[in-house]
């Protein structure tokens, strides 16, 4: 197979995925993810590269690459908890990848931030750099 073809194939899946994820997680508003971060009743996952988390992200968010590994220990117990996963902007597709792993585990209350964190830090939402 030819890197062309390849390419293309590769592409056409990623779509696949962000479109099929984009359909299946409803969207939750900056103020609604600051409120939870806030109050502490979620479970936000950044799913920005290391590089981007360690710039600044979401209070209390947890970097996808360092806990895909170990999802199911870093998650509670109750499904039904709020999970919030996010990435870049409306055109990332990465925060699936959490989205959709979270989903494996049986967690039913997942929530996509289409906004990202650009456009967390557009509406002067605070972050907090990572490690």
């Amino acid at each position: 197979m030819n890197m062309k073809k390849l390419l293309t194939i590769m592409a056409a899946t990623l779509f696949a995925v962000s479109v099929y994820a984009s359909s299946e997680f409803a969207d939750i508003s900056i103020p609604d993810v600051k409120a939870a971060a806030d109050a502490k009743t979620a479970v936000i996952i950044d799913a920005n590269s290391p590089d981007s988390y360690k710039a600044g992200h979401v209070p209390g968010a947890l970097s996808w690459p360092a806990i895909k590994a170990n999802l199911a220990a870093k998650l509670p117990a109750d499904k039904n908890t709020l999970i919030i996963a996010y990435c870049g902007n409306p055109q990332c597709p990465a925060y699936a990848q959490a989205a959709v792993a979270a989903k494996h585990l049986g967690y039913t209350n997942i929530r996509h931030m289409t906004a990202g964190i650009d456009g967390w830090n557009e509406a002067k939402m605070p972050t907090e750099p990572g490690k």
